[in-house]
């Protein structure tokens, strides 16, 4: 698939894309389009098979998701494949992902061992309900947040119960809000020379209906 970005405003950003499904295979794509450096790291089909989370990968849904990027097959359940990724965080400025808030600790890559091999590096995280708190380890999606938020409540046709929206919206909204962070960070931390620490972006699909 050809390399074609909208625009070239993010050139100069390296960005390590860990996100599945929709919400920060979103976020991350809108940083591809605005040209940076995407590297997307997938895991062995042996363990997640085609399509298992998310559109095939041969379908234009999951083209259209994941655009622009490079990508490399990591299995993070192996110490080698950590350390591979840790050497890719030491060139980056951002890492994008979107697991459960345990599973980055239990993989060793939440964001103060990262730090300690780039103190500079941008970790922006997607979760169903937060980083912390009596939910934060179950998975989220879409039509959790809709309906959680309160979202389906007022969709629907008269007479019957409550509906989803026809699109993921809650998965949208938190990809995108997440990028326009990313964004701002990334651009601060390549004008101010002196920028010698990292950042921690967080997002949360059920936060938007808050």
């Amino acid at each position: 698939m050809p390399h074609l970005p909208a625009s070239e405003a993010l050139s100069h950003i390296r960005v390590i894309d860990l996100t599945r499904v929709r919400s920060g295979p979103t976020a991350v794509r809108q940083l591809a389009d605005w040209g940076a450096d995407v590297i997307k790291v997938e895991a062995p089909e042996s363990m997640e098979p085609d399509g298992a989370l998310g559109a095939s990968r041969h379908t234009s849904d999951f083209q259209n998701l994941h655009r622009n990027k490079r990508s490399i097959t990591l299995n993070l359940k192996e110490p080698e494949a950590i350390e591979i990724l840790m050497k890719l965080v030491e060139t980056s400025d951002v890492v994008v992902e979107n697991f459960r808030p345990d599973v980055k600790d239990r993989l060793g890559i939440n964001y103060d061992n990262l730090k300690k091999r780039n103190p500079k590096i941008i970790l922006a995280s997607i979760s169903g309900f937060g980083q912390d708190g009596p939910y934060a380890k179950r998975p989220g999606f879409d039509q959790i947040a809709q309906g959680m938020g309160g979202l389906m409540s007022i969709t629907g046709a008269p007479g019957e119960g409550p509906m989803r929206v026809g699109i993921p919206v809650a998965d949208l909204t938190a990809g995108l809000f997440l990028c326009y962070g990313n964004s701002d960070s990334a651009s601060r931390k390549t004008k101010v020379r002196c920028w010698s620490m990292g950042k921690y972006i967080l997002a949360s699909s059920t936060n938007f209906y808050a």
